[in-house]
């Protein structure tokens, strides 16, 4: 099997279209199958406070309510289409997909006895050849922090989990 290089990105790099343009650069050089994952919260909390919802952590995770589920969708799958754009224009044949997709990350909802995150996601499962057929058709998964319960709700998952 040939090797598959992972990266993750983050929004603070996402939001300087300097920085992403480089880091875009970079990223289409490597050789072999690759994927990007990609957060962007910094950003879903930027719109949040536009919207008059100031974001809610606890220990660096967000407490993910339906008004802030429907923000980080939007916010995510809108940078997840600017980040394969740019990608297209490197040459790479980007696709833009969420865990929903293809049934790729199915994930659970976070049980805490204490603490209610919300829609919050941990992974349960990786579609793996999904993915593999995807870059076997020499396709570069572009992936958004965005997983689903296998009911019909999507979920706000961490990206470095879903990198890892």
């Amino acid at each position: 099997m040939e090797k598959l290089t992972i990266v993750k990105i983050g929004g603070k790099v996402i939001n300087e279209e300097q920085a992403l343009d480089a880091f875009l650069k970079k990223f289409a050089n490597i050789e072999g199958r690759k994927m990007l994952v990609h957060g962007g919260g910094n950003i879903a909390s930027e719109w949040q406070r536009k919207l008059g919802i100031e974001p809610k952590m606890i220990e660096g995770r967000r407490l993910t309510d339906k008004d802030t589920i429907d923000i980080v969708s939007m916010i995510f799958s809108g940078l997840n289409k600017k980040i394969v754009a740019k990608l297209q224009g490197l040459d790479i044949q980007a696709l833009g997909l969420s865990g929903a997709d293809l049934n790729l990350i199915k994930s659970y909802k976070r049980m805490n006895l204490v603490i209610d995150y919300g829609y919050v996601g941990d992974i349960e499962s990786v579609n793996d050849q999904a993915f593999n057929s995807l870059m076997n058709l020499g396709i570069t998964p572009v992936i958004c922090a965005l997983t689903h319960d296998n009911s019909g709700q999507l979920l706000n998952t961490n990206a470095d989990t879903i990198a890892s």
